[in-house]
C-alpha cells in the first residue's frame, strides 16, 4: 500500500500510475467534496503522453481542444511570433498539445480513480503526521474530527503549495509572493468574436502585465487569464473580484480594443495571488517524498505546473516498481531524476516573468528577437527540451 496525501491533479495521477504498476493506493484529501475550481490548463506533449499512457485519452477527448498554434502579440495586437501546434506538435513530439478546463481534467482523473478497486479515496481526511515503523509508514490523519491511522510502505505528499507533508518533513520556508496576481474567468464562446473562438492559445505581452486566452470545454467556453503586478496577495487562494479591478490594470491607452473588449466580458473574476519557492535541496526522507507543487511550486509563465506534477507521477511510479522492496531507495532515485528538471523549468518560468513584462526599448528588442526566431522556425525548437520529455 502506498499512501498519497492530496487528490489534486498530481495526487490523482500518481495514484493511477502506481495502480497501473500493481500497487494498492490509499488516497487522502482534506476536501469534503470535489468542486470545479480554477480555469484552463495547457497540457503540453510531455504531460499528455503520460495521461494517454494511463488510458485517459477517451475520457479527455470530448472536453479538450487541440490548439493549432500559440500566437504571441504585443499589447497593441501586433503578432510577434507564432508557434505551430496541432498536427505539427503531435508529429514532432509523439503526443498532442491539449488545452482543457482544470475541472474537466480533474473529473477525468477522478473517474478513472473511482473505477479502480485498488485505489481507496478518502475525502475529508487531513494528514496530521506520520511515523516510520520498520518497513511501514503510519500516516495519522483527521477525519470528521476523529483521528485515523493508515499504514503503507511509503507516503507521497502531493498536497500542494501549502503542503502539510512538506512541513512535517522539516521544511520551514514559506511560499514567496511573486508580486503578481492572476485574474481568471471563463465566458461562453458565443459571447466573443469569431477570432477569439479559434483553436489558438493567444498570449498578449505588455508592460508589467500580460493576457492569455484560449477555448476550453471542447470549445464551448473561453478561458481568460489576466496577470498584472500587485502590491500584496489577497487573502485566501481564490477570491472573487469584479471586472473594474481587471480593466483598470489594462488601460485603454496601452491595450488594443479587442483585448479590452474580451476583458470586459466576464461579470465575475477569481483572483489568484502567484507564489513559488526556490528548489528544495531535499525532497524527502526514508520512504516519504513530495510531488508536484508540494515539492516545486513554480510561476505559470511556462504553463508547466500541472505538467511537472504529471511527469513526477510517472517517474515516481516507475522508481517504486523497480525496487518495491526498498521504497526509500526508490524515493531517492525519483528525487535525483526529478530535481534537476523541475529546477530548470522553475528557472525558465522565472526568466519568462522578466521577458513577458518588459517595457520600452527592451520590449522592442524582445519583439524583434521573437519575430526573427519565429521566421526561422525556432520557437518550436526552443521548447523541445520540455515538450520532448519521456519518462523512460
Amino acid at each position: 500500500m502506498i499512501v498519497v496525501a492530496g487528490a489534486g491533479i498530481g495526487g490523482l495521477t500518481v495514484a493511477l500510475a502506481l495502480a497501473a504498476r500493481g500497487f494498492r493506493v490509499a488516497l487522502l484529501d482534506q476536501a469534503e467534496a470535489f468542486a470545479e475550481t480554477g480555469a484552463g490548463i495547457q497540457l503540453s506533449p510531455n504531460a499528455t503522453r503520460v495521461l494517454i499512457g494511463l488510458g485517459l485519452r477517451e475520457r479527455l477527448l470530448p472536453v479538450v481542444v487541440a490548439p493549432e498554434a500559440i500566437v504571441i502579440r504585443t499589447e497593441r495586437g501586433g503578432v510577434i511570433g507564432r508557434m505551430p501546434l496541432g498536427a505539427a506538435a503531435t508529429a514532432r513530439f509523439g503526443a498532442p498539445y491539449w488545452i482543457i478546463h482544470r475541472g474537466d481534467l480533474q473529473a477525468a482523473l477522478l473517474g478513472a480513480v473511482q473505477a479502480r478497486s485498488d485505489i481507496a479515496l478518502s475525502l475529508g481526511t487531513a494528514v496530521d503526521g506520520f511515523a516510520a515503523q520498520g518497513d511501514d509508514v503510519t500516516v495519522r490523519a483527521l477525519h470528521k474530527f476523529r483521528g485515523t491511522e493508515t499504514q503503507g510502505a511509503a507516503l507521497v505528499g502531493a498536497d500542494g503549495l501549502w503542503s502539510r507533508v512538506r512541513t512535517l518533513l522539516g521544511a520551514t520556508d514559506a511560499p514567496i509572493f511573486a508580486g503578481r496576481t492572476a485574474w481568471r474567468a471563463v465566458v461562453p464562446a458565443e459571447a466573443v468574436a469569431p477570432d477569439i473562438r479559434a483553436p489558438v492559445v493567444n498570449l498578449w505581452l505588455g508592460r508589467g502585465r500580460h493576457l492569455v486566452h484560449y477555448p476550453v470545454k471542447g470549445g464551448a467556453m473561453i478561458n481568460i487569464v489576466a496577470i498584472a503586478a500587485d502590491s500584496a496577495p489577497s487573502e485566501g487562494w481564490s477570491t472573487a473580484a469584479g471586472p473594474d479591478e481587471v480593466l483598470t490594470r489594462f488601460a485603454r491607452a496601452d491595450w488594443a480594443a479587442p483585448a479590452r473588449d474580451l476583458l470586459a466580458r466576464p461579470t465575475q473574476w477569481l483572483k489568484w495571488p502567484l507564489y513559488d519557492r526556490p528548489p528544495l535541496a531535499r525532497w524527502g526522507a526514508g520512504a516519504v517524498t513530495l510531488l508536484g507543487d508540494a515539492a516545486h511550486p513554480m510561476l505559470p509563465f511556462l504553463a508547466q505546473g500541472a505538467a511537472m506534477a504529471i511527469e513526477d507521477a510517472a517517474v515516481l511510479a516507475a522508481a517504486l516498481a523497480a525496487t518495491p522492496q526498498d521504497p526509500a531507495a526508490a524515493m531517492r532515485r525519483y528525487e535525483a531524476a526529478r530535481a534537476p528538471r523541475t529546477g530548470a523549468v522553475w528557472r525558465a518560468a522565472r526568466r519568462n516573468d522578466a521577458v513577458y513584462h518588459l517595457a520600452g526599448p527592451a520590449a522592442a528588442l524582445r519583439n524583434l528577437g521573437m519575430h526573427a526566431v519565429g521566421l526561422l522556425g525556432g520557437l518550436t525548437r526552443h521548447y523541445d527540451w520540455i515538450y520532448g520529455w519521456r519518462a523512460e
